[in-house]
């Protein structure tokens, strides 16, 4: 079976003006283009907004022995509008991609910086766009394994205001939790059903 592929590529988009509207910790362009139709000939320009955070990576900390995963707490603003929810949520390890620095990297750079942890070789999970319709955000997945006896206490680099809790709960309780909506970012997500997944393909667990 051949994979799906789209019918038009990026040539077929036509960039007629882009400007930097903003810089701040983000930035954000305004772009105004046009685009081939399914239906033959080109739509008429158009603008839009696009949101620049480049590349990212995540890694899902795994402790097989305990049958544990380490997770961490922190303050997002993006949150901070939610109705009956704490703008501290919980995440995995997760950072921007430096220039220069493979995904792969950045996960155990974070890894170091947000828990004291290290980790050998990470395995790669997936890669996708959180939000194409307006971000360029692509997110590189990881999973590696680690020792999650003594994986604890409050981390982070000061400079960047960062506060982030290290947390150990058993496996079962973080899906639970992802069920329930108290664990509600994508990264999260994605990593911990690829986990219960692969618990339920090797016979581990049942469906």
């Amino acid at each position: 079976m051949t994979a799906h592929r789209p019918v038009y590529e990026k040539s077929d988009v036509e960039v007629l003006e882009r400007h930097r509207v903003f810089q701040g910790f983000f930035a954000v362009d305004k772009l105004i283009l046009r685009h081939r139709l399914y239906a033959g000939g080109w739509s008429p320009a158009f603008t839009r907004e696009l949101f620049l955070r480049g590349r990212a990576a995540g890694v899902l900390l795994y402790d097989p022995a305990r049958d544990h995963v380490v997770l961490v707490e922190q303050f997002r603003v993006g949150m901070l509008n939610a109705e009956q929810q704490s703008p501290w949520a919980l995440e995995l390890v997760a950072g921007m991609v430096d220039a220069g620095e493979s995904p792969q990297a950045m996960a155990g750079r974070e890894v170091l910086e947000e828990t004291g942890l290290t980790i050998g070789q990470s395995e790669f999970i997936c890669e996708y766009y959180n939000s194409p319709g307006g971000c360029d955000e692509r997110i590189s997945l990881f999973y590696a394994e680690v020792d999650s006896t003594n994986a604890a206490g409050v981390h982070g680099l000061p400079e960047e205001n960062e506060d982030i809790r290290v947390v150990v709960i058993p496996r079962k309780l973080a899906i639970s939790a992802m069920q329930q909506g108290l664990i509600n970012n994508a990264m999260a997500i994605i990593a911990l059903q690829w986990l219960q997944i692969r618990k339920m393909a090797s016979g581990a667990e049942s469906a």
